[in-house]
């Protein structure tokens, strides 16, 4: 296994829809219901990325790109600025184990160097892994959204997730 985590590319954005299209369809880990397609993709990657406070990460195993990382505003009002929210999907078919620790390590060190005051992660529940993954980088739970979105014929919770940086 060489498991290489770098930034990402525009090369890198069908692979990142193809996981991530993965959770639309089949979890309520995100509450979008429809897939995206690459030109969506594309208008994310590029507003995202156009400043150097927001990053894509990708991590990879001999050249396979089996999981990506990012941070993106928290919220759109500008009283938000020194907030981020963090996100992390695996392929479903990875077998690797620490990959989202993988990309977590340069996405935490990228938005610490970015002088952001909080990091926050929503996570739908349950989702023992991700909490404990979210844990192993010292988010702390500071609440839960009950019932909050309507996915796959039932509601979700949302546990907020919380990273005093």
């Amino acid at each position: 296994m060489a498991l290489n985590v770098r930034i990402a590319t525009t090369d890198d954005l069908n692979t990142i829809n193809d996981i991530y299209n993965y959770y639309v369809k089949n979890t309520a880990i995100t509450f979008d219901l429809d897939r995206w397609d690459a030109k969506q993709r594309l208008q994310w990657f590029e507003q995202l990325t156009s400043t150097n406070r927001y990053q894509v990460f990708v991590a990879c195993n001999d050249e396979v790109i089996i999981g990506f990382a990012y941070n993106a505003p928290y919220k759109q009002k500008m009283a938000y600025q020194s907030s981020v929210e963090v996100t992390v999907y695996t392929a479903p078919d990875n077998q690797i184990k620490g990959v989202g620790r993988a990309l977590y390590q340069p996405l935490i060190t990228h938005i610490k160097q970015h002088n952001f005051h909080r990091a926050y992660a929503l996570i739908t529940v349950p989702n023992p892994a991700s909490i404990k993954l979210h844990q192993r980088f010292n988010f702390k739970q500071v609440g839960l959204m009950t019932e909050v979105g309507h996915k796959l014929d039932q509601f979700h919770d949302v546990a907020l997730l919380e990273l005093a940086l």
